[in-house]
């Protein structure tokens, strides 16, 4: 038995489609479906609403240096604090 958590559309004929994990093999198979009341009322963000991941500013301070070293010995002092 496995438990797979995912988001699936629900056509108003009734036809369920989604995407299942790889290794589920095809046929026919027993399921249990859990619809989740809030996400059914949940609303997409606006600018006042809470934000996306992919909202998130981007700073892009391009390319590292080519010296850079992030060795420990490097980073920190003798005391290796």
């Amino acid at each position: 038995m496995k438990t797979i958590t995912t988001t699936v559309t629900v056509s108003p004929d009734g036809v369920l489609s989604g995407r299942l994990p790889p290794g589920i093999p095809p046929g026919e198979h027993h399921v249990v479906l859990v619809l989740d009341e809030e996400l059914e009322e949940a609303t997409p963000p606006t600018a006042a609403g809470p934000h996306l991941l992919l909202d998130f500013p981007v700073d892009d301070v391009g390319p590292w240096p080519a010296n850079l070293s992030l060795r420990r010995e490097d980073l920190y002092e003798d005391d290796s604090r």
